[in-house]
């Protein structure tokens, strides 16, 4: 059990080591206007919070600096969200002023201003594409030998995909084959769109159009819609410039996991409502041991969800972070659902 004094002085080694990123003295704390003890007290209450694990020396002659355990109990017992800045609160307003119009767009947008807001690297996981409904088909021409199938939903994602056309297929059989797509698929969840297409479609292609076969065979790769998560990124490169990352290694490894999305998608398997905090070795990573991992959750009407994580270095301003995360996370909602209503209507 931690005593007040020590709690204070554990608060304002954190709050220090978070500003500087140097190693913590007691002298230097003594002077904080919230102290007001002797620098030998504080001395000697550092060295009580190092033995009982909060706090660590990095080297035998330096100050001290907070542990995993140190942060732990500072995240879990001293957090206070800051007031955010107006700037600040312009800079996050300014996304919705610009009334985009696909939620993709939308949520890009929002990784890079919380990625420059923050100056840590941004991770938004977009909602399971495979629960959209598909609101409808088209298909353009590119030459004779090819065309794009366009599949916008009824949550503004589009997908564009390539196939091939049967040689000498009229521009009449295509556009039969969108109105038959258009009145048989329209509402169906992605997710099942390629046995829908098997089971409603093809007696209707064998009926209509020409040469059904083969163009029926190109076209039903394009619905094969695979489960993946959908990663955007803002400021992947952030953390070169904190200090803990000038190691060539580190900076390396943590690089070559953001390249690994199986791997960054499982630290948002906790899709629960509120700020999530997760430090250091908690994250179950091994490239993300000197990190820690801040992740919000975000809402698109009512069935579907997505997660946003801001990742910094174990020193990372916990307070100002999460009054950003917090502010964006609803504010993402409420947009990302007036599209949806939008483009259902």
């Amino acid at each position: 059990m931690l005593t007040n004094r020590q709690i204070l002085i554990l608060q304002v080694t954190v709050d220090d080591f978070i500003q500087s990123a140097q190693p913590v003295g007691s002298r230097q704390i003594s002077k904080k206007k919230e102290l007001s003890f002797s620098p030998a007290t504080i001395r000697n209450d550092m060295a009580d919070l190092e033995e009982l694990g909060f706090l660590e020396k990095p080297h035998t002659s330096s100050g001290r600096i907070p542990s995993e355990k140190g942060y732990r109990y500072y995240v879990d017992h001293l957090l206070k969200p800051e007031n955010i800045r107006q700037e600040d609160l312009f800079t996050i307003k300014s996304i919705f002023m610009e009334k985009m119009t696909e939620t993709e767009e939308l949520i890009k947008r929002s990784a890079t201003i919380l990625s420059e807001l923050t100056n840590y690297t941004s991770i938004l996981l977009g909602p399971d594409v495979g629960k959209h409904k598909v609101k409808r088909f088209s298909i353009v021409p590119i030459n004779s030998e090819s065309a794009v199938a366009i599949i916008v939903t009824d949550e503004g994602h589009v997908e564009n995909r390539l196939f091939s056309i049967p040689e000498n297929i009229a521009p009449s059989d295509l556009e039969k084959m969108v109105n038959i797509l258009n009145e048989k698929l329209t509402g169906t969840y992605l997710h099942d769109l390629h046995k829908k297409l098997e089971n409603e479609t093809v007696h209707l292609f064998r009926q209509h159009i020409n040469r059904y076969g083969e163009l029926f065979s190109s076209f039903r790769e394009v619905v094969w819609i695979e489960h993946e998560d959908k990663l955007f990124y803002g400021g992947k490169m952030n953390m070169f410039n904190q200090p803990e990352f000038h190691d060539v290694q580190k900076i390396k490894d943590f690089m070559g996991l953001l390249d690994e999305s199986e791997a960054i998608a499982s630290i948002f398997h906790e899709r629960n409502k509120g700020i999530k905090i997760k430090i250091g070795t908690e994250n179950k990573l091994d490239a993300m041991g000197d990190c820690s991992v801040i992740t919000a959750s975000y809402r698109v009407g009512d069935e579907q969800s997505g997660s946003i994580a801001i990742v910094g270095p174990k020193r990372m301003d916990y307070r100002r972070v999460v009054s950003i995360l917090d502010l964006l996370s609803g504010s993402l909602s409420k947009e990302l659902t007036r599209l949806l209503l939008a483009d259902r209507h």
